[in-house]
């Protein structure tokens, strides 16, 4: 059965989850919006043997499709770091942004050096990169269904996966009762959904995330993507109501 989780603090994950009923976490590594080489931490024993699902997420300055070399270069370096701490705590994955090319350049040139970093880093990353979609942005590699299928035409059977984000999609102005049928046409797979609702109305462009109880998407709509995709669930809402997410989305995804 798909795991129901959430994106948790990093001092103390495990007891996190206990808080908030989830079966699964998701929790950075190292500083979100640093280049801090991740370095294992006291926790880290404690979720290894928790049996939770463990999900890393990449820092966001982590940009492999920038044509700037002093973003892309880092930035693949990052991956192979945080794969490595991901691998050592048994992760299922670790979430990386599809990222984005600077104003005026050729999005197949994002697009190739994503094919690069594949290539090059695969099969030393002992644990499955998840491309995450996009809220915004005209230069962003994964965001839309037709910018998804470029980059899968070039990393797609590389054994990278597919992470899908209800509130980057809404956002982005996808119809999300048909969502996962066009994702999985496009890339073989969804393994993980990150399930939240958006502060903003659809096709904003704004990657504000809402609990379900308070945001523009039907709470329904976010479980029927849940449902559909059929794969392990995180939900990455504010954390004071992030309980009640998990027990709808529990609720919903067992009836």
């Amino acid at each position: 059965m798909p795991l129901i989780g959430a994106h948790v603090r990093d001092d103390d994950p495990v007891s996190a989850a206990a808080e908030v009923g989830a079966a699964a976490v998701q929790v950075f590594l190292a500083d979100p919006q640093g280049w801090k080489k991740p370095v294992p931490r006291p926790g880290d024993d404690a979720l290894r043997a928790s049996g939770l699902g463990v999900y890393a997420h990449a820092p966001y300055l982590v940009n492999v499709a920038s044509t700037n070399n002093r973003v892309r270069i880092p930035s693949r370096t990052m991956i192979a770091q945080h794969a490595a701490v991901a691998a050592a705590l048994g992760a299922r994955g670790l979430v990386v942004h599809g990222g984005h090319v600077g104003e005026g350049d050729d999005i197949a040139v994002g697009v190739d050096n994503w094919r690069k970093t594949v290539e090059r880093g695969v099969a030393s990353w002992g644990v499955p990169v998840l491309v995450e979609n996009t809220a915004g942005g005209e230069n962003a590699c994964a965001r839309g269904l037709d910018r998804l299928a470029m980059l899968w035409d070039a990393i797609g059977g590389s054994g990278v996966g597919f992470c899908l984000d209800t509130c980057h999609a809404w956002a982005a102005g996808e119809d999300l009762e048909t969502l996962v049928e066009r994702v999985v046409a496009i890339t073989g797979r969804i393994d993980l959904v990150h399930a939240n609702s958006s502060r903003d109305p659809h096709g904003s462009s704004r990657d504000r995330h809402a609990n379900f109880a308070t945001g523009t998407i039907p709470a329904e709509l976010i479980a029927h993507v849940a449902r559909e995709a059929g794969c392990d669930v995180v939900v990455e809402t504010p954390a004071e109501r992030q309980a009640e997410d998990i027990a709808f989305l529990t609720a919903a995804l067992a009836a």
